[in-house]
């Protein structure tokens, strides 16, 4: 008796509750000042416990994408959930900003790293006629975590302190990542096939990562996204600072910025991917990065106020978040679908090191103002170099030997 196939939208509710949850890292700016003023910490050694835990949890979604080809999703996730929720746990024992590291930056960040590469690419194989749209819900999931946590994290640091909110955090994280982890499964063979509108070609080439790193198209894709996210990382990791020194905001209304943040960084996601689905995902990239560029320069060339902080902020975050989005499917189509855990945690390496590359200018540069130019400078390059994108030609070459060979 054939057994039969789980409805694809538990899957999506798994993916959602475990984004989610994850996703929150990305609230880190409400952890500065309370990090500083309990400890007496500098904000440049707080504020690179973020680009540590960014950093590490892509280094480890190369080993974390291999892995959930291998055993599965649900028992990768189920790791990072456990991971994830124990480092926040550890971090509230924290007395020096080694430790903060140590637990936070590397503990926590391993976990998500686990957990991230998962519930993206277990949706996309059960929703192959809508691979920009569920991706979009997948990653947006993750923007929208920061959102939907911002409110408990505020309750939790006004009326228990920073250690105690990061002790809640943690069992709050551990218990619902590993919940929606449950639901993680893949399709069964032929699965793509059965589904209207989706063509399965029996010579469609599925590339191994050493097959992907012989391709040009590989390169520039991974250096584009370096470029494409530095600015993202840059004005999430320091929104609340960015509002209190450019645009005069008390710190209240700076922090305000981090729900914006998670709100468009979220819908980013959802409507570039589903508009890379109708337009071309390369195209959507080049649109993306043409408005990250203009926000960039404008945050640096004019006094930035209430209302136009808001504004440059939102559509950086609305960017970043398509550049999340659209990405990965632009992987699975250049590389196959059968190897996109292991393709894409290396393809996503490139927005690790972006985590460390947008603090290392403001350190070194000094000058918030200037950063921002060098960051625009860089989404323009990108911008070029989308242009030069192409399917890899090893792609089309590998089906004609298929065929002759058959």
């Amino acid at each position: 008796m054939a057994k039969k196939t789980p409805n694809r939208w538990f899957v999506v509710l798994g993916a959602v509750l475990l984004q989610v949850c994850i996703g929150s890292i990305y609230s880190w700016s409400l952890f500065n000042e309370p990090l500083m003023q309990t400890f007496g910490w500098q904000s440049n050694e707080v504020v690179l416990t973020f680009s540590i835990a960014v950093f590490v949890f892509a280094f480890t979604t190369i080993f974390s994408g291999r892995l959930q080809d291998k055993i599965g999703p649900k028992k990768v996730a189920t790791i990072g959930g456990i991971l994830y929720g124990t480092g926040l746990l550890l971090t509230s024992t924290a007395t020096s900003i080694i430790q903060l590291y140590l637990y936070y930056g590397i503990v926590a960040g391993i976990g998500v790293g686990f957990a991230y590469v998962c519930p993206l690419s277990t949706c996309v194989k059960w929703f192959p006629e809508k691979k920009g749209f569920i991706t979009g819900i997948a990653v947006g999931s993750f923007g929208l975590g920061s959102l939907v946590f911002k409110s408990i994290i505020e309750f939790f640091l006004d009326s228990k302190g920073i250690s105690a909110t990061f002790f809640y955090l943690g069992i709050i994280y551990l218990v619902l990542v590993v919940a929606g982890a449950q639901f993680l499964k893949v399709p069964p063979e032929g699965y793509a096939a059965s589904i209207k509108k989706v063509n399965v070609s029996s010579d469609e080439i599925n590339f191994t990562v050493k097959e992907m790193l012989r391709t040009k198209s590989f390169y520039l894709i991974w250096v584009m996204y370096l470029f494409a996210t530095i600015s993202g990382l840059l004005v999430i990791g320091l929104a609340k600072d960015i509002g209190i020194e450019l645009a005069n905001l008390e710190p209240h209304t700076a922090a305000n910025a981090v729900a914006m943040i998670a709100f468009f960084n979220a819908s980013g996601r959802l409507v570039w991917g589903s508009l890379s689905d109708k337009l071309g995902r390369i195209k959507v990239v080049s649109m993306m990065l043409a408005i990250t560029a203009v926000g960039m320069i404008m945050m640096s060339i004019t006094s930035l106020s209430f209302v136009t902080f808001f504004i440059y902020v939102a559509a950086i975050t609305f960017c970043f978040g398509g550049f999340l989005a659209v990405l990965p499917t632009v992987t699975g189509e250049f590389y196959g679908m059968k190897n996109l855990g292991a393709n894409y945690g290396i393809v996503y390496q490139a927005y690790g090191l972006s985590a460390l590359v947008g603090p290392m200018v403001v350190t070194y540069v000094g000058d918030l103002k200037l950063s921002f130019i060098i960051a625009a400078i860089l989404a323009i390059i990108g911008g070029l170099m989308s242009l030069m994108i192409k399917p890899p030609l090893a792609a089309s070459s590998l089906a004609t030997t298929s065929k002759q060979a058959a």
